[in-house]
């Protein structure tokens, strides 16, 4: 049996706290608000992924303004301890990908609390 989409309030109000937002739900509200077909709508979503993937992958940062900052840092070489037997492990230098929201973004998420 196909479902419905939601609309954007629908959805909202279904939504428990915690709620996730998908690519399908971004492409729905392409279709609706901008009116592309929902096939051209998947399409775009794709391929803002994909080039921010791409961009992430080539050591790039990815900044959106209003949104926020996708930040590669590099994390050096450090010496951790195995918490029940106390025993000293190396943890290799790794990249990782951390999230800044903007402050624009912090404002809304503070004033929806």
């Amino acid at each position: 049996m196909l479902r419905e989409p939601m609309d954007h309030a629908t959805r909202e109000a279904n939504m428990e706290p915690g709620g996730t937002l998908t690519r399908a739900d971004l492409s729905d509200a392409l279709h609706r608000e901008v009116g592309l077909s929902r096939t051209d709508s998947s399409r775009l979503v794709e391929q803002i992924l994909a080039h921010m993937c791409e961009a992430l992958s080539n050591g790039e940062n990815v900044k959106i303004s209003g949104f926020g900052s996708f930040i590669l840092r590099d994390k050096g070489e450090r010496i951790g301890r195995n918490p029940k037997t106390g025993v000293e492990v190396p943890i290799a230098p790794r990249r990782v990908l951390t999230f800044r929201a903007s402050q624009m973004m912090r404002d809304r998420i503070i004033a929806g609390a």
